[in-house]
């Protein structure tokens, strides 16, 4: 069942077999003999990608569900004993799991060696409940209704530069003065800032285009230009040196980053623990 649903969700064999570190071809025998044993086709097959048959939702949302009783059956024991067992599922945006998340997992994982942790790193606004997740990690001004929200830091736009790039052409003393200055930025190009208390917006026109932040951070460092993103993507730069805020007066909230998690997991100790962790680990950062 879990990997059958696991190749529902991301559309292939492929993707599914990484996400569980078995084979491709070990997801793909899995699947044929769940559809012999129920003598029903659960997938559509194509060359580009697979998607369930009518049989096969109504089986993807029974697999779910089932799944997700004996993880709660699983971690009602640990509960009683105190020990984290079984699988804690974790939706976070791209850049934020490898930049950010991934030190403070790796440490929990190794504080609680019975517990399994799957990942799911996409910038898409997942189903909480819908895809069965424990807890997923958002950067936002407003968390949902609904759910249990624990903040773990803020989040705020950072401007910002190489040394160098500071001493060839100087640095802006007012969003107006970008015009005037080499600009890297996401294919919107419409640049954030806070003036007298209100939100103002800038069309920028960056030499460079993209919407991959560590590409335009390194970018950025490698003295191309000036940037603007989120702290997270820049903090370490500038801790090292090779980065130099700039319109420090003009920077903006963009909220804060949370660990949100449905109410029903509230009385799960292993979402409330890594929830505990996570906030104690940011305060720390």
């Amino acid at each position: 069942m879990r990997i059958y649903a696991a190749v529902v969700k991301s559309g292939n064999f492929t993707a599914a077999a990484v996400q569980l570190g078995i084979s491709k071809q070990l997801v793909s025998k899995r699947v044929m003999e769940l559809e012999e044993r129920l003598g029903a086709r659960l997938l559509h097959r194509t060359t580009r990608k697979l998607s369930p048959t009518e049989l096969g939702r109504v089986f993807f949302a029974r697999c779910l569900s089932i799944l997700q009783a004996v993880n709660e059956a699983e971690q009602e024991i640990s509960s009683s004993t105190g020990e984290l067992r079984g699988l804690l599922r974790v939706s976070a945006p791209v850049s934020f799991a490898s930049l950010v998340l991934a030190p403070a997992l790796n440490q929990f994982m190794q504080l609680h060696p019975r517990l399994e942790v799957m990942l799911d790193v996409d910038n898409r606004m997942v189903d909480v409940i819908g895809e069965g997740y424990d807890m997923v990690i958002r950067i936002t001004k407003q968390p949902d209704e609904g759910f249990v929200a624990r903040k773990l830091t803020d989040s705020s736009l950072v401007y910002c530069c190489s040394p160098d790039y500071l001493a060839r052409y100087g640095s802006p003393q007012s969003p107006a003065q970008l015009g005037q200055h080499r600009c890297l930025a996401s294919k919107a190009a419409e640049w954030l800032f806070k003036d007298a208390g209100e939100l103002l917006k800038l069309q920028v026109h960056p030499v460079l285009r993209s919407n991959h932040g560590e590409v335009m951070c390194e970018a950025a460092i490698a003295g191309l230009g000036i940037v603007g993103l989120p702290g997270f993507y820049v903090e370490q730069a500038i801790r090292r040196g090779e980065l130099v805020q700039v319109l420090q007066d003009y920077t903006p909230d963009i909220g804060a980053v949370y660990a949100l998690y449905p109410q029903h997991r509230q009385a799960s100790l292993m979402v409330r623990s890594f929830a505990d962790f996570l906030q104690e680990w940011f305060k720390t950062e």
